[in-house]
């Protein structure tokens, strides 16, 4: 096994783009907070309350973006292949378009078009980094 001891370009944005989505979706968490006050509920559970989607917007991404990180710059170390680059759009693009379909939803209840195709997508990408490092590594 050999490691490819420069990072790509590609697989560096696609990090720094998640990491970046994190932290946009935690302030936007703050901010909920700061608009309810003291007084106001700070944990609901209702599906519909504007919090409530924007604290699982920032859990679904605190779920699966350090995971797909550590895969992005694993396999971006073991292989030099074109579909790692690839993997890493795809998972990038994937959590964007899974937290704007839930920061757009009326409610957390119902699943949409969005919130679906980000997720398939990062399941996907997530599976396919796994394997590649796996094959990479053997």
């Amino acid at each position: 096994m050999e490691l490819n001891t420069s990072l790509d370009v590609v697989p560096v944005v696609s990090i720094a783009l998640m990491g970046i989505l994190l932290f946009v979706l935690g302030a936007n968490v703050t901010r909920h907070r700061a608009i309810r006050g003291a007084t106001g509920n700070q944990m609901p559970t209702d599906p519909t309350d504007r919090m409530f989607i924007a604290q699982r917007a920032h859990g679904n991404a605190a779920e699966y973006v350090p995971t797909l990180i550590v895969l992005i710059v694993v396999c971006a170390l073991l292989s030099d292949g074109w579909w790692v680059q690839a993997l890493a759009v795809v998972a990038a693009a994937s959590r964007y378009v899974h937290a704007l379909g839930m920061l757009t939803s009326k409610t957390l209840a119902a699943h949409g078009p969005l919130r679906d195709l980000g997720a398939m997508g990062t399941y996907a990408s997530g599976i396919a980094l796994g394997v590649t490092a796996i094959a990479a590594f053997a």
